[in-house]
This record gives structure tokens, sequence and C-alpha cells, in this order.
């Protein structure tokens, strides 16, 4: 599998100027976020706000009663976190078609807790009429914005920036409220999202060389979350669930999940892998996945555990990661 450099940039670029509706909005981000090819092509639809989230989160919703449809540009914490009330009260509310786009979500920055939104999903969650979507691979981000354009109400996303590996093929793209089938199985079913996913595919050959019956569904709708695809391959999964996510296990995919099965009365073991009620430091992707147990090793011993599978699997019996280097950008002004 190849890597794609600045997905989001080219496909925001392509996707603009098919829609001349489209207005792009940054908090001192461009860069940082992959807008200024956007903002270099066309100027004049570019709307540079400052470190100003919650007039931004405003505008955008004054923008979208006009008419227009703003992507929204910034970190995840920055979408959510900061300017919640406006984001809840000024564009979920009257359900604009505001496209909030969040990078670096969870611990894919190096810059501690002010950066890592490790709660943006529950919060969006809890937001009437928003769609919530989160990429996994390019294909995902080169296919967002199409997807995103489906859906009539607002619409947050995390996406994922500079060097980007592709698991999928660019043929099938990212579509609202389908999970990608990795793998079927009947043992255990591995649910993974965003950067977990490739984490996710790293453990499954291990695991199914062992004689286990392992499924794998890659998630990018994480709300609303369901389908025929999803409740099939949970009510096969005899031995149990894995959920795997770069987000807090309060409120985010795992938890989504969990009310998924006890709706449909579903009693197998569920394991969450995520941030377990804690803060994250700042360190690399790298190290804050394999420290918080987000990685291909967590995943392979959570599955294993489940099925009373033995010896444990080491990082050696594992392939090997397709990311690039971690990316260490940090939120500061740009020269716009």
């Amino acid at each position: 599998m190849d890597t794609v450099s600045r997905p989001h940039r080219d496909a925001l670029i392509q996707f603009a100027g098919a829609h001349p509706e489209v207005l792009v909005l940054s908090a001192d981000l461009s860069s940082s976020c992959e807008a200024d090819g956007f903002r270099d092509r066309h100027p004049e639809r570019f709307f540079s706000m400052g470190m100003a989230e919650q007039n931004m989160m405003s505008f955008a919703a004054g923008l979208a009663r006009e008419g227009y449809l703003p992507h929204v540009h910034t970190f995840s914490v920055f979408v959510t976190r900061r300017p919640f009330d406006q984001v809840a009260m000024s564009i979920a509310y009257p359900n604009l078609p505001v496209r909030l786009l969040g990078f670096v979500p969870g611990v894919t920055t190096p810059g501690g807790v002010t950066h890592q939104a490790i709660d943006d999903l529950a919060l969006t969650r809890a937001m009437p009429n928003m769609t919530v979507l989160e990429c996994g691979d390019a294909t995902d981000v080169e296919s967002l914005l199409p997807a995103a354009h489906a859906v009539p109400g607002p619409v947050y996303a995390r996406v994922l920036r500079g060097a980007v590996p592709r698991l999928f093929s660019a043929d099938q793209p990212l579509e609202v409220g389908q999970p990608r089938e990795l793998l079927g199985g009947d043992e255990v079913l591995v649910l993974s999202s965003g950067v977990c996913t490739e984490q996710a595919m790293r453990a499954t050959p291990a695991l199914r060389a062992r004689g286990i019956g392992v499924g794998h569904l890659h998630i990018s709708t994480i709300k609303p979350l369901g389908g025929e695809v999803l409740c099939q391959a949970l009510a096969r999964a005899r031995r149990g669930v894995v959920v795997v996510e770069n987000h807090g296990v309060v409120g985010g995919l795992g938890a989504a999940v969990a009310e998924l099965m006890a709706g449909d009365g579903l009693g197998v073991p569920l394991v969450r892998l995520g941030l377990q009620d804690t803060y994250a430091h700042g360190a690399s992707k790298a190290y804050l996945m394999r420290e918080y147990g987000l990685d291909a090793l967590a995943v392979a011993r959570a599955v294993q555990t489940l099925c009373g599978d033995e010896p444990p699997l080491a990082e050696g019996d594992l392939t090997s990661a397709r990311s690039a280097p971690d990316d260490a950008h940090r939120h500061q002004a740009e020269d716009l």
C-alpha cells in the first residue's frame, strides 16, 4: 500500500471547484489543516478567522443560512471543546449544512492535553442532528467531502493530514452509514476507527494464523451507528467484540457499540480499547498508542483473551506498520 501526501489539500480543491457555494474558514491553521491550497486558488472564498473559534462557528452558521456551504478547518479539540455551545446552538439546533473538519484528533498530536481531542466524539454524538464521521486512510480522506455533501444537516469529521497511508482501494470511497468489512469471522469481531484501523489490520493476520475466526470492520460513521452489515457481524461474534479507538472509552465508538449491542440483546463480552478515563501526555503517536493500549499488540491480546488462546502474541508476530513518521505540527499562528 502507498502513502499519499496531504490528501485533503487536493481533495478540497477538487471538490470546491465543482461546488462554487463552498466557502472555507480557518482559525490560523490553514497550512496545518491543508486548507492553504484552496486559499491560494480561491482567495475570495476563504476566510481567516484568527484564534477565535467561537466566533468562527457563529460566522459559519450565518453563511449557511445565506445558502453557502461553509467548511470549517481547525484542530479537533478547537472544533468541539472550546466552541461547544456555538456549535450546538448555532449549527446543530437549526440543522445547518456546516462541515466541521477536525484535524489531529486524539493522540495523533504530541501537543499534550490542550491539543488532544479525546472527548470530541462524545460531545458531537450527544448533539441532535449531527452526523459524525472519522477517516482511517487516504481513501477515506479523499472521498470524505462528497460523502458529507450528501448529508443535509451538519457534519463533524475527524480528518487525517500529512503523509497518510492508503489502506483501502481508491475506487471504494467512504459511504456514510456503511462500514468496511475487511474480514469475516464468527468468533471475535474487531471494530476499529481512524488510525486504529491500521493497527487492527496488523494484528488480524497473526490471529487468523492461530486459527481464530476473527472478523474486522472499519467504522467510518460513528453516528448514526448501525446498519445491516454491522448488526449481522455483531450477531455472528459468539465469543465477543473488541473495539479499538483513538478516543476515551467514555462516549466514543465503544460506548456507541455497547448501546447498539444492548438494544439488540446481544449478550457477549465487549472489550473497549481506548483511553481508560484518563488524559494522555505529550509524546509521539506511536509511543502514546502503545502506552495507552491502542496499538496492534493490544488488539491481538484482547482477542486472544476472549478466545483463551495462549501463548500471547509478541510484537514480532505482527505485520509491519505502514504509517509515515509522526507529524509534529503544533497549534500556532501562520503567515497567511
